[in-house]
This record gives C-alpha cells, structure tokens and sequence, in this order.
C-alpha cells in the first residue's frame, strides 16, 4: 500500500498541472509522445530512428521550451547533436559550387613569382605585382604574397611575436568574431574586447550583421574614458577599414595585425572563443540575438568573476580572495543557468549575500 502511494501521487499532480497548462502546451506535449508512441509501436524497443525523426526534434526544440521533459527515446544532447549536424549540412548545401568561380593561377605565374623573389632579395609583393602587372599578368597582390617563398629575417633585426606580447602584456587589448549558428540554421556574430594582462572580457554584443560603423563601436564601449592600454591586436578582416581604423586611432590605440593565416597570433581571443563554445555554446541552441545575448553575458560574468584560469595562477580575471576552512562549509551556487558552480564558504555565502551572487542566474532564466 505504501508502494503505491507516490504512483498515485505522482498522478494526482500530473492531473493537476495539465489542467493549468496553457493549450500550445498542452498540443506540443501530445505530438511529441505521439511521436515516440509511433516510433516503439513500429520499431520495437529499441527504435531505429530516421532523419525525418531527427528533423523533427529538432524543429521541436525550437518552437517549443518544454521538449526535453516529454523526451523519453534518446538523451537532450542527442537532440542537440543532431541540430549540429543539420547546420553543417545546409551550409554545406548553401555553399556548394554553382560554377566556374575564380580562375586558378597557372604553373607558369606561379614559377615566375617564385623566381623573382629568389633572384631578387630586396623584392617584396608589392614590386613583384608591379612587374607581372608590366607583363600583362592580371593577378592580386595578395595572391602575390600568398605564393612568395618565405624569408627569414636577420637575427636581431626585429622583436619576435612572442617577446612583444611578453613584454606588452599588461597594455594590450585583443578583439575577434565568434560565429554561433541558429536554431533556423542562420549566423549571429560575437564581437569582444579581451584584456590580456588578467584575460579578462571588457565588452561584447551580438549582431547578424556587422558593419566597420557597428564594430568600431563596440571598442569605444569598451574604453568609454582613457583606453586601458596601447596596443591592439586584430586580424587582417576587411571589417577592420578604414571607419574603423580611424576611429581606434582616435582612442590612442596602436593596431597591430597579425599576418594572413596565422591565428597563433591572436592566440588569447582564439582561447577564449573556444573556452565559450566548450563551457556554453556546445550546450544550448541559439534561438535569436536577444537569446545568445542573455546566455553570454551569463558565461562572461562566470568567466571574469568565478572561473579559474592556469595562466593566472589558478585565480580568475577578477581576483579571488582565499577562504579558510573556519569561515564555514563550502556552498554551491548555480551559474550559468546551472551549467557551472561557484563554489563558497557559508559565512562568505552571508557576506557576499546570495541575492548578489544569484542575480546573474535569475537574470539568465
């Protein structure tokens, strides 16, 4: 009699929280265990399930928040998996080949680049197209440079990449694009500014469409009175023109761009864009704009204030004080919507004050 007291329980609230359930609830819950009920009635046990079943959850996720509830077949993750896998096939699909596109460059351009900058010390790209220009030769400078054999430089002539960020730490500023694919398969961007003295994030913002106006912008959000540093490291991207440049320029900041295909150059931003994506982005679905805004602002004030980091120290950006033993019992608290933990004493847990520490989770919910 015991045994079957939590059954009916269980039972009695089920009935009373379907009756308060609202009807586009109520009709997304019927689908998606009508669904399921099909898939075991004709596939036994251990269904065997076809994409059009995974283009439908996935779908389900998105219009609909309560379908990890009503899931029974497979894990939430799965669902998730399979999103991912959607996104790559329609990008896929949307960039295939529709024609000739850009002609190749031939053996004979590409030997004759070669051979001048051999025979020629002092050439750079810019003389070398000017000479194939000369010969008739319709080609870029860029793609001048691209097949170039490589020069090492004079021992000493100038600061390697390395020394110039170990030296320049502590006043340099770092900014890139983060692209996140959307439930509906389309991009939103994630432009930041990160300090790397403390590695820590200054500003971010999301857009679908970033303009040069747009993303200059957002630097001079991130240093609204005297800039917090003197250099800038960016990539070659055409975003980065000249509204931007001559807007930096006005904050006192020197921009320092990295060479063409090397992210080792920017290597604290690419750090930080794959810290985003293990610890937040492989575990939810970007639905819009306003969204994604919400869940990283979450994950950055995590990752400023709670997160540690080994290049710190094992401290976190926004340093954090040691709590000994007599302070109390250590106390977790939710962040990020409970994908991660900050984890405090009982007596910090009173002074901090657990308004002040939740805030950011209740905002994200």
């Amino acid at each position: 009699m015991i045994r079957r007291m939590p059954l009916k329980l269980s039972q009695i609230l089920s009935t009373v929280a379907a009756v308060f359930k609202d009807h586009a609830n109520l009709v997304a819950e019927n689908i998606a265990l009508r669904h399921q009920l099909s898939c075991l009635i004709h596939q036994g046990s251990r269904p065997k399930l076809r994409p059009v079943d995974r283009v439908f959850w996935a779908l389900l996720s998105f219009f609909w928040d309560g379908w990890r509830e009503s899931l029974a077949m497979v894990k939430p993750a799965t669902v998730l998996a399979w999103h991912r896998k959607g996104f790559k096939l329609f990008w896929r699909w949307k960039s295939r080949k529709r024609g000739l596109g850009r002609p190749r460059i031939s053996d004979e351009v590409r030997k004759l680049i070669i051979e001048m900058a051999k025979m020629n010390a002092g050439w750079g790209a810019p003389r070398i197209h000017g000479e194939l220009l000369k010969l008739g030769v319709e080609i870029s400078e860029i793609t001048v440079s691209r097949y170039m054999p490589r020069r090492p430089p004079p021992a000493g002539s100038r600061q390697r990449w390395a020394t110039f960020l170990r030296n320049h730490l502590h006043e340099t500023l770092a900014v890139d694009f983060a692209v996140v694919p959307t439930a509906t398969f389309g991009i939103l961007y994630v432009f930041f500014v990160l300090s790397l003295d403390r590695r820590r994030v200054l500003h971010f913002n999301v857009t679908p469409h970033p303009t040069a106006e747009w993303t200059a912008q957002q630097v001079v959000e991130a240093c609204p009175f005297d800039p917090p540093g003197r250099f800038l490291i960016r990539d070659n991207d055409k975003i980065y023109g000249m509204k931007f440049r001559n807007r930096v320029d006005g904050l006192g900041l020197e921009q320092i761009r990295t060479a063409f295909r090397s992210p080792w150059q920017n290597g604290f931003a690419e750090r930080w864009i794959g810290s985003l994506r293990r610890d937040c982005l492989d575990h939810v679905i970007a639905i819009n704009e306003r969204q994604l805004r919400s869940v990283i602002r979450s994950f950055i004030e995590y990752y400023n204030g709670d997160r540690t980091h080994l290049g710190l120290e094992k401290d976190s950006p926004e340093e954090r004080s040691i709590e000994p033993r007599e302070m109390g019992e250590v106390v977790a608290f939710p962040r990020v919507g409970g994908l991660h933990h900050r984890y405090s004493r009982e007596l910090q847990r009173a002074a901090w004050g657990e308004y002040g520490l939740m805030t950011m989770d209740r905002k994200y919910r």
